[in-house]
């Protein structure tokens, strides 16, 4: 996809330039590089003749909110007003929609389908979402259209990842968060990954930088679409990708310390005490946390890096709603003196 290159200091002005000509194309993000910037742009002939140097790169896209707005614009002519306030928010993964239609939308389901189809022309599946089963997190899906499968190949932050839904959790709704960790990581550094799933965080790093990567999965359907992720992204990634199937708790206290570790932690799973003693430098542990609680929950980081004998600094942000008043967040923990 186009960006066009321009010095950090003309990146405002030359933004709003685009946007006024119709070029900007806000799906995307833009993304420093040094003392540049790239602006993503949409594919027309006008944009040679801005004098701006063009590229073809891969630049994250938007969460999906406006998407949701496209949904809702497209229903307002077939549902009410009152039926529209209850639509809510759906993912696509690769050519799958996924969606949950509440009981009071339940004679709307051909509408929304409907909806769905028109709004994302690609689509090849539209699954109903159940609820999360077993250890492993895994939803129980219904398909109401389409092809009788829930395997497919997403694309985010120029990798792309085998999922199958029936068999492996995978959250397209993080994509914001693999990105930015990426940025957040250096050259030369060691990560460990542990709760790596098909292994979506440890490609999109590898894209970017070039690590050795060490992640652990015990689930062994989505250690082998993560083995498979791997071949599949081969000629693209910088990094390096250990893989390790196994039990988190028995195989990380047999491994070494690294630079960094992210914990993409399942819910209802505490290995913070573990995780943190594995890093040297960094740690990104994802938990849910109530709105109340988050102060505490930050409480609880700084007396375990001081049992460990550390001196550490926390920063706490919110990734994504779970559900009323509770987050799924992020903890930055920087270690200092190491």
């Amino acid at each position: 996809m186009p960006a066009v290159k321009v010095p950090r200091r003309d990146a405002e002005p030359v933004k709003r330039k685009l946007k006024k000509l119709g070029l900007y194309d806000g799906k995307r993000r833009p993304r420093r590089e040094d003392e540049y910037v790239l602006l993503p742009v949409i594919s027309d002939p006008r944009i040679e003749g801005l004098g701006y140097e063009v590229l073809s790169v891969e630049l994250p896209l938007r969460p999906e909110r406006q998407i949701y707005k496209n949904l809702e614009s497209v229903l307002a002519e077939r549902l009410s007003r009152e039926e529209l306030k209850y639509l809510r928010r759906y993912d696509v993964i690769g050519d799958i929609a996924v969606i949950q239609i509440p009981p009071e939308l339940e004679h709307r389901i051909e509408d929304i389908v409907w909806g769905l189809r028109k709004v994302h022309p690609f689509l090849k599946v539209i699954a109903r979402k159940g609820f999360h089963e077993g250890a492993f997190r895994i939803r129980d899906y219904s398909i109401i259209w389409g092809e009788k499968r829930l395997e497919t190949v997403h694309k985010e932050n120029g990798v792309r990842i085998k999922v199958d839904l029936s068999k492996a959790f995978f959250n397209p709704r993080m994509k914001g968060e693999r990105y930015r960790l990426a940025q957040l990581i250096h050259d030369g550094e060691r990560v460990l990954i542990p709760f790596a799933g098909v292994l979506p965080y440890a490609l999109v790093i590898a894209r970017y930088k070039r690590v050795k990567i060490t992640a652990i999965e015990l689930n062994r359907e989505a250690y082998e679409l993560g083995l498979e992720n791997i071949e599949l992204n081969g000629g693209k990634l910088k990094g390096e990708i250990e893989f390790i199937h196994g039990d988190v708790f028995e195989v990380l206290p047999e491994l070494p310390s690294h630079d960094r570790v992210i914990s993409p932690t399942p819910r209802g799973v505490d290995a913070l005490a573990l995780t943190l003693s594995k890093t040297e430098r960094w740690l990104h542990y994802y938990d849910f946390v109530h709105e109340g609680e988050i102060e505490r929950f930050r409480a609880r980081i700084l007396e375990e890096c001081r049992k460990l004998g550390r001196d550490c600094t926390v920063r706490v942000k919110k990734v994504s709603d779970f559900k009323p008043h509770v987050f799924k967040v992020c903890a930055d923990v920087e270690i200092k003196g190491e």
